[in-house]
């Protein structure tokens, strides 16, 4: 069933009022009418089954009917930082990463990005992100849309990094000189609801000297098995695994 993040928060009202273009997806997309029902997502991620009372030129009411028990968000914060890459890449570590559970995105520029950060193209970027990521956690099922972060600077993701309680960076070369246990190791102590910070590196991976540094700075080096994952394939794997242990194995 089709579910909807709608910018209120939920404070005792019966009904929903949708417009803008959730409006034109009930009408033109699904084409709903009255009396169909949908899941309706509110900002504190209260979730309701609502049915829709009418439908005028501009908007589509529906009343609450039942709300949603199933918790569906990971039981740990993951926030994925990533090198920015070329081309789409980022776009879709943020769509399937939203569909794996991340609850933030955070690229930043790397001594080895090809791409460099266009602010002319800042906001205009960010709310495409933004965008990508509402219709992937919809499509998900998810009750809260993960955080976007503006493109920082290396220097500035260290200082985010002092906001987590696990800080972890997938290091290609760990993976080719056989490190296998770091991972799994960290997740067996993980707690839920603790927060963790992944960094990945962009095409041509992270640099010894930001190695350096992010290691001064409290990251763990972790390998992500015997192969060398791409920029865009690491973040998914690492989100899989994260789910895999706080969600299929408890």
């Amino acid at each position: 069933m089709q579910r909807y993040f709608i910018n209120e928060k939920y404070s005792g009202q019966e009904k929903v009022i949708i417009s803008g273009e959730d409006y034109h997806h009930i009408l033109r997309v699904m084409r709903m009418t009255e009396g169909d029902e949908f899941w309706s997502v509110f900002l504190n991620s209260e979730t309701a089954l609502v049915k829709i009372t009418q439908i005028t030129d501009s908007s589509v009411e529906a009343e609450i009917i039942k709300w949603e028990t199933v918790e569906k968000e990971l039981p740990v914060f993951v926030a994925v930082a990533s090198g920015l890459p070329k081309g789409d890449k980022l776009e879709w570590i943020i769509q399937k990463g939203t569909e794996l559970g991340a609850s933030q995105f955070i690229p930043f520029n790397a001594k080895r990005s090809v791409v460099k950060w266009d602010q002319k193209k800042a906001e205009k970027k960010v709310l495409r992100w933004e965008k990508i990521a509402k219709e992937a956690a919809e499509q998900a099922h998810r009750q809260k849309t993960p955080i976007i972060q503006s493109p920082i600077e290396f220097k500035e993701l260290i200082q985010l990094g002092e906001n987590f309680n696990w800080k972890i960076l997938a290091y290609e070369e760990a993976a080719k000189t056989g490190e296998v246990g770091n991972f799994s190791k960290i997740l067996q102590r993980v707690q839920p609801s603790e927060k963790i910070l992944f960094v990945f590196g962009p095409e041509g991976g992270i640099s010894d000297h930001e190695k350096g540094l992010l290691e001064e700075h409290g990251f763990q080096i972790c390998g992500l098995g015997p192969r060398i994952l791409r920029t865009e394939t690491a973040p998914l794997y690492a989100l899989a695994a994260v789910s895999y242990h706080f969600e299929l194995m408890r």
